[in-house]
């Protein structure tokens, strides 16, 4: 299977597992707790209502996992920023836009990896951090999407042209589910498309799905078709 059909699979089945909009909408009005679990990586970026399996390995991170599952679930992703080499092994510096996800499957190895599926629930910005722990701990505000009536209406407009993203990933006849909103289509394009994790983080910082989908037709050379 190619690379292209493989994000595909991948996108569909965030689609389609996609666990709808109530409570990342709970979230955003200040659902999220103030203080939340931190897992870097250089290259995974997690978009709201979006799926994502993980495979942890690092001793610091199967701590955070472990204490995850005990307690709300919830941990943090962020895009490490470039140069982080350096300080891998500590604190490197990282975007300060993130999203919480949610752990809805966890199955700890005879090793202690842990193999998890993740769901992302809302955004949030960065406000300080504790490094007393094995890993990285964070103080965060809930980040609300920018999603009034009229931007609705113009992401409307784009159903088809983002229709037609999806479907060229990979020749085939298949079109995103008809239930799929607008705003998860705008999520899935965003993080399963082939794009460098810098342009990724880029669409997660845009203020919300209008925005998102606008900034994706630019990073693909595709001028947005929709209504003015």
């Amino acid at each position: 299977m190619t690379a292209a059909r493989l994000a595909r699979a991948a996108m569909l089945a965030a689609l389609l597992s996609a666990p709808g909009t109530a409570w990342s909408q709970a979230a955003g009005g200040g659902g999220l707790p103030p203080t939340i679990p931190l897992f870097p990586l250089q290259d995974v970026v997690l978009f709201p209502n979006m799926s994502r399996p993980l495979h942890i390995f690092e001793e610091r991170y199967r701590d955070m996992v472990t204490e995850a599952v005990q307690g709300d679930g919830l941990i943090g992703m962020v895009l490490l920023r470039p140069g982080y080499e350096a300080d891998y092994e500590g604190n490197p510096p990282i975007f300060e836009v993130g999203c919480a996800g949610e752990i809805v499957q966890a199955e700890e190895l005879d090793d202690g990896r842990w193999l998890i599926l993740l769901e992302g629930t809302v955004r949030f910005r960065v406000l300080g951090e504790d490094h007393s722990r094995s890993y990285r701990v964070a103080d965060v505000e809930a980040l609300a999407e920018q999603n009034d009536q009229d931007d609705r209406r113009v992401l409307r407009g784009y159903r088809e042209q983002l229709a037609e993203v999806f479907t060229a990933m990979a020749p085939s006849r298949d079109t995103p589910p008809e239930d799929v909103s607008d705003t998860d289509l705008v999520n899935a394009l965003s993080q399963f498309l082939p794009l460098a994790p810098e342009d990724r983080q880029a669409l997660l910082e845009a203020a919300g799905p209008r925005a998102r989908a606008e900034a994706l037709f630019a990073l693909i050379g595709e001028p947005a078709g929709g209504p003015r």
